[in-house]
Protein backbone atom coordinates (compact mmCIF):
# COMPACT_ATOMS: atom_id res chain seq x y z
CA UNK A 1 0.00 0.00 0.00
CA UNK A 2 1.33 3.15 -1.16
CA UNK A 3 1.62 5.99 1.19
CA UNK A 4 -1.33 9.05 0.02
CA UNK A 5 0.62 12.34 -0.22
CA UNK A 6 -1.24 15.66 1.00
CA UNK A 7 -2.54 16.97 -2.03
CA UNK A 8 -2.24 21.26 -2.64
CA UNK A 9 -4.33 21.61 -5.39
CA UNK A 10 -5.36 25.03 -7.39
CA UNK A 11 -8.20 26.57 -8.95
CA UNK A 12 -9.59 29.54 -10.62
CA UNK A 13 -12.97 29.74 -9.58
CA UNK A 14 -14.60 29.70 -6.14
CA UNK A 15 -16.54 26.78 -7.13
CA UNK A 16 -13.42 24.55 -7.30
CA UNK A 17 -14.64 23.22 -10.51
CA UNK A 18 -11.72 24.71 -12.76
CA UNK A 19 -7.87 22.81 -11.42
CA UNK A 20 -4.63 24.70 -12.90
CA UNK A 21 -2.37 21.88 -11.06
CA UNK A 22 -1.57 20.08 -8.35
CA UNK A 23 1.44 20.35 -5.71
CA UNK A 24 1.77 17.27 -4.01
CA UNK A 25 4.35 17.54 -1.07
CA UNK A 26 7.55 15.28 -1.40
CA UNK A 27 7.30 14.45 2.69
CA UNK A 28 3.75 14.60 4.51
CA UNK A 29 3.82 16.81 7.79
CA UNK A 30 3.72 15.66 11.20
CA UNK A 31 0.67 16.86 12.09
CA UNK A 32 -1.75 20.29 11.39
CA UNK A 33 -3.42 22.78 13.33
CA UNK A 34 -6.55 23.32 12.61
CA UNK A 35 -7.86 26.55 13.68
CA UNK A 36 -11.31 27.64 15.26
CA UNK A 37 -12.23 31.24 16.17
CA UNK A 38 -15.55 32.93 17.27
CA UNK A 39 -16.08 36.38 17.98
CA UNK A 40 -18.26 38.15 20.29
CA UNK A 41 -19.24 41.89 20.97
CA UNK A 42 -20.10 43.34 23.98
CA UNK A 43 -23.47 45.01 24.88
CA UNK A 44 -23.74 48.91 25.27
CA UNK A 45 -25.24 48.65 28.60
CA UNK A 46 -24.23 50.89 31.49
CA UNK A 47 -23.95 51.73 35.30
CA UNK A 48 -23.93 47.55 34.99
CA UNK A 49 -22.67 44.53 37.47
CA UNK A 50 -21.22 42.66 34.27
CA UNK A 51 -21.56 43.03 30.30
CA UNK A 52 -23.37 40.35 27.77
CA UNK A 53 -20.92 39.01 24.95
CA UNK A 54 -23.21 38.97 21.89
CA UNK A 55 -22.56 36.60 18.77
CA UNK A 56 -20.82 38.36 16.38
CA UNK A 57 -19.18 35.86 13.39
CA UNK A 58 -17.87 33.07 13.02
CA UNK A 59 -14.19 33.30 11.60
CA UNK A 60 -13.21 31.26 8.57
CA UNK A 61 -11.31 28.98 10.02
CA UNK A 62 -7.46 27.80 9.50
CA UNK A 63 -5.32 25.38 8.63
CA UNK A 64 -1.64 25.54 9.15
CA UNK A 65 1.22 22.86 8.76
CA UNK A 66 5.24 22.92 8.05
CA UNK A 67 6.52 20.16 5.36
CA UNK A 68 10.42 20.26 3.51
CA UNK A 69 11.66 19.65 0.14
CA UNK A 70 14.47 17.72 0.17
CA UNK A 71 16.61 18.61 -2.70
CA UNK A 72 20.15 16.01 -2.08
CA UNK A 73 18.22 12.76 -3.91
CA UNK A 74 17.77 10.62 -1.03
CA UNK A 75 14.15 11.25 -0.94
CA UNK A 76 12.45 11.17 -4.36
CA UNK A 77 9.84 13.84 -6.21
CA UNK A 78 12.25 16.75 -6.06
CA UNK A 79 15.59 17.43 -8.22
CA UNK A 80 15.71 20.96 -7.53
CA UNK A 81 14.30 22.78 -4.61
CA UNK A 82 14.25 26.44 -6.18
CA UNK A 83 12.12 24.75 -9.14
CA UNK A 84 10.11 23.18 -6.43
CA UNK A 85 9.53 26.61 -4.28
CA UNK A 86 8.63 28.18 -7.96
CA UNK A 87 6.15 25.88 -9.00
CA UNK A 88 4.24 26.16 -5.42
CA UNK A 89 4.58 29.98 -6.04
CA UNK A 90 3.06 30.29 -9.16
CA UNK A 91 0.34 27.67 -8.21
CA UNK A 92 -0.90 28.83 -4.11
CA UNK A 93 0.68 32.63 -3.71
CA UNK A 94 0.66 34.35 -7.07
CA UNK A 95 -1.65 36.97 -8.31
CA UNK A 96 -3.48 35.27 -10.78
CA UNK A 97 -4.28 38.07 -13.52
CA UNK A 98 -6.74 36.36 -15.02
CA UNK A 99 -9.30 36.03 -11.64
CA UNK A 100 -7.53 39.29 -10.12
CA UNK A 101 -6.44 37.70 -7.10
CA UNK A 102 -3.96 34.45 -6.18
CA UNK A 103 -5.99 30.72 -7.01
CA UNK A 104 -8.47 28.83 -5.19
CA UNK A 105 -6.58 26.29 -3.33
CA UNK A 106 -7.93 22.96 -1.84
CA UNK A 107 -6.04 21.04 0.65
CA UNK A 108 -6.75 17.36 1.05
CA UNK A 109 -5.16 14.42 2.15
CA UNK A 110 -6.17 10.52 3.18
CA UNK A 111 -10.02 10.91 4.23
CA UNK A 112 -9.60 13.09 6.75
CA UNK A 113 -9.00 16.60 5.27
CA UNK A 114 -10.47 18.21 2.27
CA UNK A 115 -10.13 22.01 3.00
CA UNK A 116 -11.47 25.24 0.77
CA UNK A 117 -9.39 27.91 1.04
CA UNK A 118 -6.87 30.43 0.04
CA UNK A 119 -2.75 30.52 0.74
CA UNK A 120 -2.31 33.30 4.25
CA UNK A 121 1.38 32.95 5.02
CA UNK A 122 4.24 31.92 3.51
CA UNK A 123 7.67 31.69 5.43
CA UNK A 124 10.16 29.77 3.65
CA UNK A 125 13.16 28.70 5.49
CA UNK A 126 16.48 27.69 3.53
CA UNK A 127 18.66 25.16 5.71
CA UNK A 128 21.54 23.29 3.98
CA UNK A 129 23.04 24.73 0.44
CA UNK A 130 25.40 23.63 -2.33
CA UNK A 131 28.10 25.34 -2.26
CA UNK A 132 27.44 27.73 -4.67
CA UNK A 133 25.03 28.25 -2.55
CA UNK A 134 22.32 26.53 -3.81
CA UNK A 135 19.26 25.59 -1.74
CA UNK A 136 19.45 22.19 -1.18
CA UNK A 137 16.92 21.67 1.57
CA UNK A 138 14.01 23.84 2.44
CA UNK A 139 10.89 24.21 5.25
CA UNK A 140 7.62 25.58 4.32
CA UNK A 141 5.82 26.80 6.68
CA UNK A 142 2.05 27.63 5.45
CA UNK A 143 -1.22 28.83 6.55
CA UNK A 144 -4.45 28.33 4.81
CA UNK A 145 -7.78 30.65 5.51
CA UNK A 146 -11.19 28.90 4.88
CA UNK A 147 -12.78 30.30 1.39
CA UNK A 148 -16.92 30.17 1.89
CA UNK A 149 -19.15 31.12 -0.88
CA UNK A 150 -21.89 33.07 -0.02
CA UNK A 151 -24.22 29.75 -0.88
CA UNK A 152 -22.22 28.04 1.79
CA UNK A 153 -22.46 30.88 3.92
CA UNK A 154 -26.28 30.94 3.87
CA UNK A 155 -26.50 27.02 4.03
CA UNK A 156 -24.29 27.31 7.54
CA UNK A 157 -26.36 30.00 8.75
CA UNK A 158 -29.18 27.84 8.41
CA UNK A 159 -31.89 31.06 7.41
CA UNK A 160 -32.28 31.26 11.44
CA UNK A 161 -31.43 34.38 12.30
CA UNK A 162 -32.36 37.91 13.92
CA UNK A 163 -32.48 39.49 10.57
CA UNK A 164 -35.97 37.45 9.80
CA UNK A 165 -39.07 37.29 11.55
CA UNK A 166 -40.07 34.40 13.62
CA UNK A 167 -43.41 33.62 15.12
CA UNK A 168 -43.32 32.14 18.85
CA UNK A 169 -46.19 30.24 20.64
CA UNK A 170 -46.02 31.62 24.34
CA UNK A 171 -45.29 28.70 27.15
CA UNK A 172 -45.65 28.76 30.40
CA UNK A 173 -43.30 30.77 31.88
CA UNK A 174 -42.16 32.82 28.82
CA UNK A 175 -41.86 36.84 29.31
CA UNK A 176 -41.38 39.05 27.14
CA UNK A 177 -37.72 39.91 27.74
CA UNK A 178 -37.11 36.81 27.80
CA UNK A 179 -38.19 35.49 24.35
CA UNK A 180 -36.66 38.61 22.98
CA UNK A 181 -33.36 37.90 24.39
CA UNK A 182 -33.53 34.31 22.83
CA UNK A 183 -33.88 35.27 19.29
CA UNK A 184 -31.98 38.93 19.07
CA UNK A 185 -29.34 38.02 22.24
CA UNK A 186 -30.59 41.16 23.80
CA UNK A 187 -33.99 41.38 26.02
CA UNK A 188 -33.71 45.57 25.43
CA UNK A 189 -36.49 45.11 22.18
CA UNK A 190 -39.19 44.24 24.40
CA UNK A 191 -41.10 47.22 24.23
CA UNK A 192 -41.25 47.41 20.47
CA UNK A 193 -42.43 43.81 20.52
CA UNK A 194 -45.15 43.95 22.32
CA UNK A 195 -46.56 47.60 20.30
CA UNK A 196 -45.74 45.40 17.48
CA UNK A 197 -47.92 43.05 18.35
CA UNK A 198 -50.76 45.41 19.90
CA UNK A 199 -50.12 44.24 23.48
CA UNK A 200 -51.30 46.42 25.81
CA UNK A 201 -49.89 44.37 28.88
CA UNK A 202 -46.93 42.39 28.13
CA UNK A 203 -46.03 41.69 31.34
CA UNK A 204 -49.09 38.85 30.92
CA UNK A 205 -48.69 36.93 27.98
CA UNK A 206 -51.09 34.05 27.33
CA UNK A 207 -50.08 30.62 26.86
CA UNK A 208 -50.65 29.57 23.62
CA UNK A 209 -50.90 32.65 22.14
CA UNK A 210 -48.32 33.34 18.56
CA UNK A 211 -46.06 36.11 18.70
CA UNK A 212 -44.03 38.10 16.00
CA UNK A 213 -40.97 38.88 16.16
CA UNK A 214 -39.70 40.96 13.00
CA UNK A 215 -36.18 42.16 12.01
CA UNK A 216 -34.21 43.84 14.09
CA UNK A 217 -34.14 46.82 11.52
CA UNK A 218 -38.28 46.39 12.08
CA UNK A 219 -38.25 46.54 15.42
Amino acid sequence: MSLQKMAICAFSDPKFSQKLGTFSVQINPDSYKHSHTTEYTENDSTDTAGVTKKFYVQSPQEISFSFYLDGIGLIPGVSSVPDAINNFKTLIYSYNGNIHSPNYVQLTWGGGMVFNCRLEKLDIDYTLFKPDGTPLRAKLDVSFGEYLSPDEIVKRSQKNSPDLTHQRIVQAGDTLPKMCFQIYGDSKYYLEIAEYNGLSHFRHLRVGSALFFPPLEIA
